[in-house]
C-alpha cells in the first residue's frame, strides 16, 4: 500500500531517482571512510566535495525547471537567489572565526580589519547565530524574489522581457558585490571558514555529513516540487504556462500564483547556496555572474524541463561533463555547452527523460496487443 502510493506520488522516474540517491547516501560514506585507499572502489575526499557540488546544483535546477517548466517563466537570474544564500551561510561562517583569523579580532572578519573598518556594519548584526543564518537563507532571497515578482507580474512583464529583467537583476547584483564598500569581501568574497556548528570543515567526517545533508535537502526539494505540481496549484500554473491570458480571463489571479511558486522557487536556490558554500570554501560575487543562471537553464533544458527528474539528471551530469572537459579540453568547453544547448534544442526539444518517455511510447504503440489475440473481424 505504501510503495503503491509512492509510486503515485513519484512516478516511475522519480522513484528510480530516490532510490538513487539513497544508494548514493550508503554507498560513498562507506567508500570514502570504510574502503582502504588502495581499493579499486575507494573514494577520495575531494570526489565526495565534488558530488555535494553536483547536489547542490541539481537543487538550483529543480527551482528553475519549478517556474520555467511548470509555470513557463524563464528565469536567467536564478543565480542571484542561489549566490544570496550562499552569502549568508558564508556570513555566518566568517563570523565563526572569532580571533583565529589572521588579524585575531574577535568581531571584524579579516577583510574588514585590512580595510580599516572601525566597526561592524548593522546587516552583520545576528550571523554569529547560527539559526539566525540559516533564516536568511531562505529570507533574503524569498524577500528579493518577492518583491521584484510582485512588480514584475502584476505589470504583467512576460516572456522575454521578463527574462532579460532577471539577468539585468544578477548582473547589478554582482556589479554592487564587487565593491568593497558593500562590506561583503569585494573581489575576493568570503573565504577561510574555519568550522560550523564547532565541526571542523576539513575534517573527512564533516565532509561527509555536509553531502549527506545535500542528499537530504535535495530530496525535500523534489518532494516539495511535487507536492506543488500535483495539487490544484500546480494545475493551475500549468494552466498558466500554456495559456495565461486564458486562466486570466476565466478569473483566476495568475500574478499571485507566480508569485507564489517564483518566491518559494528562490528559496530553494538559497538553500542550495547555503549548502554549497562550506563545501567549496569561498563565496565571491562570481557567482552572480548572469553566464552561472544561463548555464543553469542549459541543466534543465538537457535534462528535460517540466519533469523536475529531468533537471536532477541535467545538473548532475551536465557537471559531471564540465568537471572532466574542463580538464581535458579547457579551451573549448564553453563551445561544447553552447552546441550542446543548441543540439538539445534542435533535436532533443523535451531533454533527455522526453526523449526516453518518446521511446518508450513508440515501443508500447509497435507492440501487438498480446500473444495470441487476433484482430476482430467485422460480420457482413
Amino acid at each position: 500500500m505504501i510503495t503503491k502510493r509512492l509510486f503515485e506520488f513519484t512516478g516511475l522516474p522519480g522513484l528510480l531517482m530516490l532510490l538513487a540517491l539513497l544508494v548514493l547516501a550508503v554507498y560513498v560514506p562507506y567508500a570514502n571512510l570504510v574502503l582502504e585507499k588502495g581499493s579499486a572502489f575507494h573514494l577520495d575526499t575531494s570526489a565526495v566535495v565534488l558530488l555535494g557540488k553536483y547536489l547542490c546544483f541539481a537543487i538550483l535546477a529543480l527551482s528553475i525547471d519549478l517556474v520555467w517548466g511548470y509555470c513557463g517563466i524563464l528565469s536567467l537570474g536564478h543565480g542571484a537567489f542561489f549566490a544570496l544564500g550562499g552569502y549568508a551561510m558564508g556570513m555566518h561562517l566568517m563570523r565563526e572565526i572569532g580571533t583565529r583569523g589572521v588579524y585575531g579580532d574577535p568581531i571584524l572578519p579579516d577583510f574588514m580589519v585590512f580595510l580599516n573598518w572601525e566597526e561592524l556594519p548593522w546587516f552583520w548584526y545576528g550571523f554569529d547565530q547560527f539559526w539566525f543564518a540559516m533564516v536568511m537563507v531562505v529570507l533574503a532571497p524569498g524577500s528579493l524574489a518577492f518583491v521584484f515578482g510582485a512588480l514584475a507580474f502584476r505589470s504583467r512583464v512576460t516572456g522575454v522581457y521578463l527574462s532579460i529583467i532577471t539577468q539585468a537583476l544578477t548582473f547589478a547584483l554582482m556589479l554592487a558585490f564587487f565593491r568593497n564598500e558593500m562590506g561583503f569581501g569585494g573581489n575576493n568574497g568570503l573565504t577561510d571558514f574555519k568550522d560550523v556548528l564547532g565541526f571542523d570543515l576539513q575534517a573527512q567526517s564533516t565532509r561527509i555529513g555536509l553531502y549527506l545533508l545535500s542528499i537530504l535537502a535535495l530530496i525535500a526539494a523534489y518532494v516539495v516540487c511535487r507536492l506543488i505540481v500535483l495539487s490544484r496549484l500546480g494545475k493551475v500554473l500549468i494552466a498558466v504556462r500554456d495559456a495565461e491570458s486564458r486562466t486570466r480571463f476565466i478569473g483566476y489571479r495568475v500574478e499571485h500564483y507566480k508569485l507564489f511558486v517564483w518566491t518559494v522557487s528562490a528559496m530553494m536556490a538559497g538553500v542550495a547556496g547555503a549548502l554549497y558554500v562550506p563545501q567549496v570554501g569561498i563565496i565571491n560575487p562570481g557567482e552572480f555572474a548572469p553566464a552561472n543562471s544561463i548555464e543553469a537553464v542549459i541543466w534543465v533544458a538537457v535534462g528535460g524541463r517540466g519533469t523536475l527528474v529531468g533537471a536532477v539528471i541535467g545538473g548532475i551530469g551536465v557537471n559531471m561533463g564540465k568537471s572532466y572537459f574542463t580538464g581535458a579540453i579547457p579551451e573549448l568547453w564553453l563551445f561544447a555547452l553552447g552546441g550542446l544547448f543548441v543540439f538539445v534544442t534542435l533535436f532533443l526539444p523535451k531533454g533527455i527523460l522526453g526523449l526516453l518517455s518518446n521511446l518508450k511510447r513508440k515501443r508500447a504503440a509497435s507492440e501487438p496487443d498480446g500473444p495470441g489475440t487476433e484482430p476482430v473481424k467485422e460480420r457482413a
